[in-house]
Order: C-alpha cells, then sequence, then structure tokens
C-alpha cells in the first residue's frame, strides 16, 4: 500500500530534471504524488534515455547533454518559462553542481541535488593529483559559492540517502543516546549546540554503516557491472580517494594518509581508490562485516559540523567514514574492475524492481564511543515493501528518491535559505516526510568493537588500549 498522494507544496513554476537514471525514474512518481505544479513545464533532459516512460507520464523530454557549453542556453529558458520560480533537479552524472545552482540562483530558480557532481573528465583526469580530485576538493567549491554568495534562492546541496537522510539520521542517533544514557541535554538549537551534545555524550566516530542485501534472480555474468544504484556514480566515486572526517580522539594516521593544506581542515585522504579500502563496521542484520571506504561527501560535511572549537582551536571533532558493504553483485564488479587494472567492464547493468528476488538495503548510521558502545539507527527498507510503497525503483533507490522529495519540500518551505547542507537543514521535518518511504526505522545497540573482529592468530598492528581507533578499524 503506497503513501497517501497527499500535496506537501506547490511548485509555482516549471521543474527541470536534468538525468534519468534510476534515481531520476524513481524521483518522478513522487514529485506527481506530492506536489501542486504545472505539468506542461515538467521537462527532463538526458542524454541516454529513450524518453518513453517521461512521454507515458505525459512529460516533455530532451534527449541532450547538459555540458559546460550549453548549460545556461539551454537551462535558462526551460527554468524560466510562464513565469512563477521553477526548481531545478539535478539528478545526473558529468554536470557541474556549483555552475548549475548559481546559473539558478542568479534567475531565482530553487536547485536540489544529491552530489556535488564535476563536469565531465574530472574524476578519471590523471593530470590532476589524489587532492584535487577528492570530495572534499569538490566540497570546498560548494563552500566558496556560499561564503561568496550568502542567502538568497535555496539550493540544497548533497540530499539523497547518503550524503542526506544519514544527516538528519546523526542528530536523531545523538537525541536517543542522550536519552538512554540518562544524560541532561536541552535539544541543541545550532550548529554549535549539536557539536557540543556529540562532545558530551563522548561520540569518537561515525560509520555511514550500510550493508544491500537484495539478490538477482540471475547470477551476475562476467564483464558485466551490475549494480543496485547509477554504475557511474559507484565507479566514479570508488576510484576516488578514500577520505573519511578525522576525529580529534585519533592517534596514528595511515603511511599513505595526507591531511589537506587549505579549506576546513575536518578529513584526510588516503592514496588508494576508496573501493578497494574495506574497514571493519556493524549493521544489525548480518552484525560485523567488512565495508568499503568509498569516498562521500557526508563523511567530511558531517566531521565538519560537529566540530567544536575555542577561537582557532578544534577542541572535539569526530571521525566520520562511509562503512558500504553493497550488493553481491555489485562486490565482484568491483572485484573485476581492480582485477582489470581499473578498466571497465563493457557492459553496465542496474537491478530493476522485477529483477529482485529479495533482500533489504539496510543504511543507518553506527555512532560509537559512548556510554552504550555504538549504537545503529536508520533504515531497514526490503524490495518487497519498496514495490508496495513506489514505482521504477528498487530498495536502494527509494532511500535516495525519497530523500529528494524531503528535500524539495524543505526548499519550498524555506525558499531564501540559501546554499545548504543536509546537516544544516530541518531534519524532524525532512524525517516526516521521508519516513512514509523508508521501511522501518530503527535504532539498535550493540557491544561489538572492530577488536572483536581480530581472530589472533596472527600477529596484529591494532591500540588495545582504544577499540574505536582508525587503526583498528581499518583493515590492512
Amino acid at each position: 500500500m503506497s503513501p497517501p498522494a497527499q500535496i506537501h507544496a506547490k511548485i509555482s513554476g516549471p521543474i527541470v530534471m536534468i538525468g534519468f537514471g534510476s534515481i531520476g525514474k524513481g524521483t518522478l512518481p513522487l514529485i506527481e504524488r506530492h506536489f501542486d505544479y504545472d505539468k506542461s513545464r515538467f521537462v527532463i533532459i538526458d542524454p541516454h534515455d529513450d524518453g518513453e516512460l517521461a512521454k507515458k507520464h505525459g512529460v516533455r523530454f530532451i534527449k541532450q547533454a547538459v555540458t559546460r557549453d550549453n548549460y545556461r542556453e539551454l537551462l535558462v529558458p526551460l527554468l524560466t518559462a510562464g513565469g512563477g520560480q521553477g526548481f531545478c533537479v539535478n539528478l545526473s552524472v558529468d554536470t557541474s553542481s556549483v555552475d548549475i545552482m548559481t546559473l539558478c540562483r542568479e534567475i531565482g530558480s530553487l536547485y536540489i541535488d544529491t552530489v556535488v557532481e564535476p563536469w565531465l573528465g574530472f574524476y578519471f583526469d590523471k593530470d590532476m593529483g589524489p587532492e584535487k580530485r577528492s570530495n572534499y576538493a569538490l566540497r570546498e567549491t560548494l563552500l566558496a559559492a556560499k561564503h561568496k554568495s550568502p542567502g538568497g534562492p535555496t539550493a540544497v546541496s548533497t540530499c539523497g540517502a547518503n550524503p542526506g537522510m544519514v544527516s538528519w539520521f546523526v542528530k536523531q542517533a545523538l537525541l536517543d543516546i542522550a536519552r538512554d544514557t540518562n544524560t541532561p541535554f536541552n535539544e541543541p538549537k545550532s550548529r554549535e549546540g549539536w557539536g557540543q551534545l556529540a562532545h558530551k555524550l563522548g561520540i569518537k566516530g561515525i560509520h555511514i554503516a550500510e550493508r544491500d542485501t537484495q539478490r538477482a534472480k540471475n547470477p551476475k555474468p562476467m564483464n558485466v557491472f551490475v549494480n543496485t544504484w547509477s554504475v557511474e556514480g559507484f565507479v566514479s566515486e570508488g576510484m576516488q580517494p578514500a577520505e573519511l572526517g578525522w576525529g580529534t580522539h585519533e592517534k596514528w594516521m595511515p603511511e599513505n594518509g595526507r591531511k589537506h593544506e587549505t579549506g576546513c581542515q575536518a578529513a584526510i585522504y588516503l592514496l588508494q581508490p576508496g573501493a578497494n579500502t574495506r574497514v571493519r563496521s556493524w549493521c544489525p542484520t548480518p552484525g560485523a562485516q567488512y565495508g568499503f571506504l568509498v569516498t562521500h561527501n557526508e563523511s567530511i560535511s558531517i566531521a565538519d559540523y560537529f566540530t567544536v572549537r575555542d577561537g582557532q582551536n578544534v577542541v572535539y571533532r569526530p571521525t566520520c567514514h562511509y562503512a558500504y558493504h553493497p550488493a553481491n553483485d555489485a562486490v565482484l564488479s568491483l572485484h573485476e574492475i581492480f582485477g582489470a587494472t581499473g578498466k571497465m567492464q563493457p557492459k553496465w547493468h542496474i537491478l530493476g524492481e522485477n529483477e529482485i528476488v529479495d533482500g533489504i538495503d539496510e543504511l543507518g548510521v553506527l555512532l560509537y564511543g559512548h556510554g552504550k558502545n555504538a549504537y545503529w539507527y536508520g533504515s531497514q527498507l526490503s524490495i518487497e515493501e519498496t514495490r508496495r510503497l513506489a514505482p521504477y525503483q528498487n530498495a536502494t533507490g527509494l532511500q535516495v528518491s525519497s530523500a529528494v522529495l524531503a528535500g524539495m519540500v524543505w526548499a519550498l518551505e524555506n525558499p531564501e535559505a540559501g546554499i545548504v547542507e543536509a546537516d544544516e537543514m530541518d531534519f524532524r521535518r525532512c524525517l516526516e516526510i521521508q519516513s512514509p518511504y523508508l521501511g522501518p526505522v530503527k535504532g539498535y545497540y550493540t557491544d561489538w568493537t572492530p577488536l572483536n573482529d581480530l581472530p589472533g592468530l596472527f600477529p596484529e598492528d591494532i591500540d588495545i588500549n582504544d577499540p574505536w581507533q582508525f587503526r583498528n578499524i581499518l583493515v590492512r
């Protein structure tokens, strides 16, 4: 049974969706279900899709790539046609989020995306060093745009499942831990207040801990990259350097770890690809598991958001990183890529909702180091429930598209907020909009630590005095 078609807000101007891959297709019916808008001014732009689904829904389709050379002349007429305030929903790859967002704000349109995306060629540019190809560097371009032009039309940056929804989960998890540890607190009303609460609770770090157990009816063939969401998106970020928010409790750094010379200083990077970097983590269904330390914007933004300073001195910051175990077919696909020295398979395939036998995408945040050891809070959305809730997507996709829905509602309710990250939004309002699409949203305490996973059969380079050192989490 799908959620009722409740209209959350009115979009007075055109809607322009850039990108019509798995997330765009899943977002389309949510926009139809929850917004009042002029259908004749809804346009979808994608260079690869055939446009048949858009046509089925009565939406105009333009088969074209949005590029550095054409984005202004292409988007301005579409976003201003017929008056009202336009809304650009950027769900594409290889399009500069900051450039398109800046354009939208110039013409008074609202904007949302799920990643700080660069123009085509950035991720695999061999002339750029690892530091310049990092998400840290991309996020700094966003922060520079925000600093240059504060306030004005709202542009919501990086508002998918992660980055996005997980930032809202972190705040709810902190409130749960404070309650369950009998810690006196007033619910924070500011960024500084949230950082002080995390510090007070003793949160040493946060994993974006995910396990995708969705299984396909047919086994993965060789030379095909199979995934439950964008193959291009996953490979791009998987080939970037592993990146993590770097906490004040850390005493050790990997030999190939590097700090940044400029910017917010909240993160480090490793001189190796994230999708080939394993970490020890925990999710409720599998328990202890290996995850990939794939770079993500939220690893940096969450660590930055919860930083506590005394003047210029950093008093507290949690370590934060992704710990992602994708669907088994995607793990095999990565194994093939790295075995072939980084060469991508000639064919890609995203599993549709009807190709999956069973499974869930268990996506949440694991907050560790506090008085009750570790706490996972998140969504346990199954493919079966996804089919009942919304069309054209699997569980992974619905966690993303429903976050886009929540971010759009928030932007329409806060149209002059300027450039914002998910960490800065009203987490209660966003989860109120999104929760009907997330399946069970639950919290679990665990006594697991990374030291539990070490069998003791070989000498281990570990820190037995502090289980939550990154030294113990990184698989070496």
